[in-house]
């Protein structure tokens, strides 16, 4: 039971440093490309299973260091409102405004309002194991999304002589911002199109 577990944490330890790598922060290639075998030597203990706190980590964003992330793996199968207080004192001690939760089984409805509570001091995501098994975001059929800065945003808007309002929409946390998505295309190699948050 323990070597499925494991291998399971394998998976979602190296989709979560891929994602925090897609994301703009500094993550060693080694972590992504990490084994199996090097995996359990690393963090499995003499029974096979593993300690997720050793999971736990924090990077800096590439173009600035002082945007910080913090991943935090927890070990209760359904978190609630107590696994969330321990997030935020370590986000706070550490002073860190950005944090990704990651839980095996499920979320209290009482631990997300939590989240939708503290979004204006930090920016909160979760993720259950079972969503990072596989790597969506690097699947063929999905295509890549790019989050435009505010500058290639007001570009954009004037290319096309465009209002905000005018782009199509998509529901994402950050409204206000226009995101780039680009497809293959059969007769052009790739287009882009955008949409923008709301």
């Amino acid at each position: 039971m323990a070597e499925d577990e494991t291998a399971k944490l394998w998976k979602v330890n190296r989709t979560i440093h891929e994602l925090v790598k897609d994301r703009g922060y500094q993550v060693s290639d080694d972590e992504i490309n990490m084994d199996l075998t090097t995996f359990r030597s690393h963090y499995a203990n003499s029974g096979g299973s593993v300690d997720r706190n050793q999971l736990n980590f924090f990077t800096n964003s590439r173009e600035n260091p002082a945007d910080q992330i913090f991943i935090f793996f927890s070990d209760e199968k359904s978190v609630g409102v107590k696994t969330m207080r321990k997030l935020l004192g370590i986000l706070e001690e550490k002073s860190i405004m950005r944090g990704i939760i990651i839980f095996p089984g499920n979320m209290t409805p009482s631990a997300r309002k939590v989240i939708a509570a503290m979004s204006q001091q930090y920016r909160l995501e979760e993720f259950s194991e079972a969503d990072l098994l596989v790597n969506i975001t690097h699947h063929t059929l999905v295509p890549r999304h790019e989050v435009l800065t505010v500058e290639q945003k007001k570009q954009l808007l004037e290319k096309y002589r465009l209002k905000e309002t005018q782009l199509p929409r998509i529901q994402l946390a950050d409204p206000g911002q226009v995101v780039k998505i680009t497809r293959p295309s059969e007769t052009s190699g790739r287009y882009a199109s955008y949409r923008i948050c709301f």
